[in-house]
């Protein structure tokens, strides 16, 4: 993993591109030495999806879990009210 500023990665954005996909190597972008964003292979990130949408499908499981256990109930007009949908 590389640490690297901002204003150096813009002169080089194709090249660190590169390295990212073919080298699988990790690019920290920095600001005066604050870590902004990374620059990471397009399988990581399908990777930290995939288990973000996991740790989502667990919580909205555990919510209804909880609901149905204390025999909670919302109605759908007013559950899309509140959501502003």
């Amino acid at each position: 993993m590389t640490d690297m500023p901002i204003t150096e990665a813009r002169g080089e954005l194709a090249e660190l591109a590169n390295r990212v996909a073919y080298s699988h190597d990790h690019v920290v972008l920095t600001r005066r030495g604050r870590r902004l964003a990374a620059l990471v292979p397009v399988g990581d990130l399908e990777l930290l999806e995939a288990l973000e949408d996991r740790v989502d499908l667990a919580q909205a499981r555990a919510a209804l879990a909880s609901a149905r256990n204390r025999g909670e109930r919302v109605a759908w007009d007013d559950l899309k009210a509140e959501l502003g949908l």
